[in-house]
């Protein structure tokens, strides 16, 4: 076996093991928002769910099994360094690591090959898992964000192109649109992610993206910044609270990512993660040492 070809078993065993985690643990920055939420809610209802929501986590880790029954879809999102040593190998190491998590984690079989209609049992298929790329000039690390995206939460997002007379009102109305005619789908407290665009795959992907942004981060742009909290401000009055069993809190939070648009149109997209918002955030340098962004102190 040559060296790169024990770099590639290497990593790959890494990934399988994160991929594993982040279907049972959720990322320090959820599990301190829910314990927060928890703490601000004043109806005895609404503290029994986060109190199970809570009794549900320690049992995963506990029990070594995914936290949710829906382990979802595997998507990555890879900021991946020109000179990274494997960064050749990356797509084949992701997908062999969510075939192995699959076994072992074990996870969920959700990956239907469209028209066939057939389960490959492996959770990879035709273009999945989908790997997101950003390619970063001049660097030999690579930055990956694991994401399990559900059938009740990422998945049924929706996006459209509106016109440019809308304006950011018109952007406002379709984000509520959406949180009041599916945000159930989901299980609340939700964490909403934004795309506003040139087009509507431009918007999707801002959207996605955001979600994959620390809770309670806020973006560059003052004025998107101020937006995110009115937005979050205004689901938070639809008065959901956990698990859609109304409370004060609606949302974790709501991240924007947006890019410059066509003077004559707006795109908007909207994508949604549930309380048990499975993603995690790895980075490995050129010799692959790892620090778990996300779930700081694992060793895996």
């Amino acid at each position: 076996m040559s060296d790169k070809d024990k770099l590639v078993t290497n990593m790959t065993e890494i990934m399988s093991k994160f991929v594993a985690l982040v279907g049972k643990k959720l990322p320090d920055d959820v599990e301190n928002k829910l314990q927060d939420l928890s703490k601000k809610e004043t109806s005895q209802l609404a503290k029994v769910i986060y109190s199970t929501m809570q009794e549900n986590q320690n049992l995963a880790m506990k029990l070594n099994r995914p936290c949710c029954q829906d382990t979802g879809v595997l998507q990555f999102s890879v900021r991946c360094g020109t000179n990274f040593p494997l960064i050749g190998e990356l797509e084949n190491i992701l997908t062999n690591a969510v075939f192995q998590a699959t076994i072992t984690a074990p996870l969920r079989h959700n990956c239907v090959e469209t028209f066939d209609e057939k389960n490959t049992g492996k959770n990879i298929g035709t273009n999945a898992p989908y790997i997101f790329w950003d390619i970063i000039p001049d660097s030999d690390v690579v930055e990956i964000d694991t994401y399990m995206a559900g059938g009740g939460c990422t998945l049924p997002g929706k996006a459209m192109v509106l016109m440019p007379g809308a304006g950011y009102e018109g952007v406002t109305k379709f984000v509520l649109d959406v949180m009041t005619s599916y945000g159930l789908n989901a299980c609340p407290p939700l964490l909403v992610g934004v795309g506003v665009a040139t087009s509507v795959e431009t918007a999707a992907l801002f959207s996605k993206k955001a979600l994959m942004r620390p809770i309670g981060s806020r973006n560059a742009n003052e004025k998107a910044a101020k937006f995110e909290q009115l937005l979050e401000d205004g689901i938070n009055k639809i008065g959901l609270g956990p698990q859609g069993m109304s409370g004060k809190y609606s949302v974790m939070g709501v991240h924007v990512e947006n890019g410059a648009r066509h003077p004559s149109a707006i795109g908007v997209a909207v994508n949604v993660g549930c309380w048990s918002h499975r993603r995690g955030t790895i980075v490995f340098d050129k010799e692959l040492n790892y620090q778990t962004i996300s779930h700081k102190g694992v060793t895996l």
